[in-house]
C-alpha cells in the first residue's frame, strides 16, 4: 500500500532548479499569444533572427573565455598591481577595461589585494572598467552596434577606470577613502565565470584536464549569453511594438545634455545585463534615442548593475561604494557628451 504521508519534493527545491531568464522568455512569449496573437509570429521571427544574426559573435565570445580560461591567461593580470602607484592605476584600468573576468570572479583577489595594502586607486580603476568591456561583450556589442560603438565603450572604460584612480588618488590621505575594507569576506557569486586559476600555457589543447576546461567553459558561457540576448531581444521586439518611438525621440533623442543625463540615469535601474542591455539599446536607437544618451546608459548601466555592485558592496563600506557610484555616473555623462559629439 502507498505511503500517502511521504511528502513530494519541496515546491523550494523545485522553483531553485528553474532557470529565471528562460521562465520570463517563456513569459514574454505566452503573454504576446495570450493578448496580442497577431504580433506572437513577428515578435518570434523577429527575436530569433536577431540571435541567429549574432550567432557568429556569440561563438567567437565563448572560443575567446574558453581559450582564456584553458590557458591560464587570467595570471597575466598577477603583476598588474606592483610598483608605483601612477603604474598600477594605468594598469588596473587597462586590465580592467580588456580582461575577460566578471566583477564577482575578482573579488577574493581584490580582497587579497585590498588585505595586502594594494592602493584603493589602482583597485578602483580596476573595478570602475571591469564590469564594462570584455572580449565576449566587444564581439557582442559590434554585431548588434557595430565596431565603431565597441570601441568607443572600450576607451571610455579604460578612461573611467583613469578617472576613478586618479581621484582616489589625489585624495587618498583624505578620511572619506581611509580604511575602505569591510571585516567579513564575501562569497562568489556563482556565475558562470566560476572555476580555478591555472598556471599560464597557452598550448592547453595538450592536456586533457585543459582541454575539458575549455569545453566546460565554452559550453556554459554559450549557454550564458543565449539566454540572455535571447530575453534581449524579446524584450527589444517589445519595445520597438508597444514603445511609441514619438515618446523615445521625445525624452531621449535630440542634443544637448538633457538625454544623456537622462540616460545614464535610467541606466542604473533598468540595467538587466550586460550582454542583454547591447540589443535594447539598438532598439532603443532605432526608436529615436540619441547616441550620446546610448552610450551613458551602457556605461552608467555595466558599473551599476547587480553583479558589478555587489562585487564592490560585499568588500568595502559605504562611503567607498558612493564614491563608485559617483565616478561611474560622472565617466558616462563625459563618454555619453564625448561619443555624441563624434557619433
Amino acid at each position: 500500500m502507498t505511503d500517502l504521508t511521504q511528502s513530494p519534493v519541496p515546491l523550494r527545491g523545485f522553483f531553485k532548479r528553474i532557470d529565471g531568464v528562460l521562465l520570463t522568455c517563456l513569459a514574454i512569449a505566452a503573454g504576446i499569444f495570450l493578448l496580442d496573437r497577431a504580433a506572437f509570429w513577428p515578435a518570434m521571427t523577429n527575436a530569433f533572427s536577431s540571435l541567429a544574426s549574432t550567432g557568429p559573435f556569440i561563438l567567437f565570445a565563448v572560443a575567446a573565455i574558453g581559450v582564456m580560461r584553458a590557458s591560464g591567461s587570467e595570471r597575466l593580470m598577477d603583476g598588474a598591481f606592483e610598483g608605483r602607484e601612477m603604474r598600477m592605476i594605468v594598469l588596473g584600468a587597462l586590465v580592467g577595461g580588456l580582461s575577460p573576468f566578471c566583477s564577482c570572479e575578482v573579488i577574493p583577489f581584490v580582497a587579497a589585494l585590498l588585505a595586502a595594502g594594494a592602493p584603493l586607486s589602482a583597485v578602483m580603476a580596476f573595478w570602475l572598467a571591469s564590469p564594462l568591456m570584455d572580449p565576449a561583450m566587444f564581439a557582442i556589442t559590434t554585431g548588434s552596434l557595430g565596431a565603431d560603438f565597441a570601441i568607443a565603450k572600450t576607451i571610455a572604460a579604460v578612461g573611467i577606470g583613469l578617472l576613478g584612480g586618479f581621484s582616489v588618488m589625489v585624495f587618498a590621505k583624505s578620511a572619506f577613502f581611509a580604511d575602505p575594507l569591510k571585516v567579513r569576506t564575501p562569497s562568489g557569486c556563482g556565475s558562470c565565470c566560476s572555476g580555478p586559476r591555472l598556471t599560464l600555457k597557452w598550448r592547453f589543447w595538450q592536456e586533457a584536464p585543459r582541454r575539458r576546461i575549455f569545453a566546460e567553459a565554452a559550453w556554459k558561457n554559450l549557454l550564458f549569453l543565449g539566454k540572455w540576448l535571447l530575453l534581449a531581444y524579446l524584450l527589444q521586439a517589445l519595445l520597438i511594438r508597444y514603445v511609441p518611438a514619438e515618446w523615445i525621440g521625445t525624452t531621449l533623442g535630440g542634443d544637448g545634455l538633457g538625454p544623456i543625463l537622462l540616460g545614464a540615469t535610467l541606466g542604473a535601474p533598468a540595467y538587466l545585463n550586460g550582454y542583454a542591455a547591447v540589443p535594447l539599446i539598438a532598439g532603443l536607437l532605432e526608436q529615436g534615442m540619441s547616441d550620446g544618451a546610448a552610450m551613458s546608459f551602457v556605461i552608467a548601466g555595466g558599473v551599476s548593475s547587480i553583479p558589478a555592485a555587489v562585487a564592490v558592496w560585499a568588500l568595502v563600506k559605504p562611503r567607498i561604494f558612493a564614491a563608485y557610484l559617483g565616478f561611474a555616473i560622472a565617466g558616462a555623462v563625459l563618454a555619453g557628451i564625448a561619443w555624441g559629439a563624434i557619433a
